[in-house]
């Protein structure tokens, strides 16, 4: 578990907070000394490979424009 701050704590030193969790901390804040949220780190950013949306179906009353929906293989 990560350390812990009260909310009046998180909000004096949020940007600091927001720092250390950027940097793989987390934060547990607190509201009268339980639990209340937690402040860490996104998960890594993952690059869309060829055909990972295989499978994925449009809505036939989307409004996109035609190249963007021929980007999509029709679904059997």
């Amino acid at each position: 578990m990560g350390r812990t701050v009260s909310i009046a704590q998180a909000k004096a030193k949020f940007a600091s907070l927001v720092a250390r969790a950027e940097a793989g901390e987390n934060i547990i804040v607190t509201r009268n000394g339980r639990p209340a949220a937690c402040l860490g780190p996104l998960p890594p950013r993952r690059t869309v490979q060829y055909g990972d949306l295989r499978g994925v179906a449009l809505a036939d009353d989307l409004s996109l424009p035609g190249q963007v929906v021929d980007e999509f293989e029709p679904v059997p």
